[in-house]
């Protein structure tokens, strides 16, 4: 059993991605944990699945979400799916605003081409982000094909085989991950200094959060000020 390792010196990471199935829930679960264990503890992720927003109505969510990634260190984006959801991707707008170092995951062979995935190219390009292309179902079946034996479908699944192959794949994105959010880290800020502090004042107020005026712009000076105190922006 891995040790438990203080959180003091852990980077936080917003993991953004689709919620709205068991397949998201536990994939991003056993991926955000992955990550931890592989960074031995350097990158502890948010799964906003797990948030408790205090309330269910949509825009006491929105505001919760938000308040959290611009809160993160850096910030892991999943681009599965034959469209981009929509939610991931104002969450990596916002992200972008910030100046968040950022990675984004595909592991949807869905729409690659020769030169990875493709999607609309308004997504693309931005600063301090890296992209990581996975393709997930050649991954799997590499792993497979590492075993020395077929076993029979009976044995394979009593065995909880499958489930160890998954794991096994996870295992070996989760350190693609971190080795992309190492990269992304070391990038020098795209945000001039002298813009710091206007751009994170102006983010308290664009997305038009519940609260008052003046305790929002704290909160939000109160995220740069960490930022700056770990030398991310």
């Amino acid at each position: 059993m891995a040790a438990i390792r203080t959180k003091k010196k852990s980077l936080k990471v917003f993991f953004a991605g689709e919620l709205f199935d068991l397949k998201h829930l536990i994939g991003n679960a056993y991926l955000a944990e992955a990550i931890y264990e592989k960074s031995h503890g350097r990158y502890l992720c948010a799964l906003p699945q797990d948030f408790d927003a205090r309330g269910t109505a949509p825009r006491t969510t929105r505001d919760h979400h938000i308040r959290s990634l611009v809160g993160c260190d850096v910030a892991l984006f999943s681009f599965d799916g034959p469209d981009l959801d929509s939610g991931t991707l104002v969450e990596f707008m916002l992200a972008k605003f910030a100046d968040i170092p950022s990675v984004v995951l595909r592991s949807d062979r869905r729409g690659a081409g020769a030169k990875g995935p493709s999607w609309n190219p308004m997504a693309s390009f931005f600063p301090r982000t890296a992209v990581l292309a996975i393709d997930g179902p050649g991954a799997y079946r590499k792993i497979l094909k590492k075993r020395h034996r077929k076993v029979d479908e009976v044995i394979r699944l009593a065995g909880q085989h499958s489930s160890a192959d998954a794991q096994r794949m996870c295992d070996e994105v989760a350190g693609a991950v971190v080795r992309a959010l190492d990269r992304v880290r070391a990038l020098q800020p795209a945000m001039p200094r002298h813009l710091r502090e206007a751009v994170y004042d102006w983010i308290s107020a664009m997305p038009g959060l519940r609260g008052k005026e003046k305790a929002l712009r704290r909160e939000f000076e109160k995220y740069l000020e960490v930022k700056v105190q770990k030398d991310l922006i």
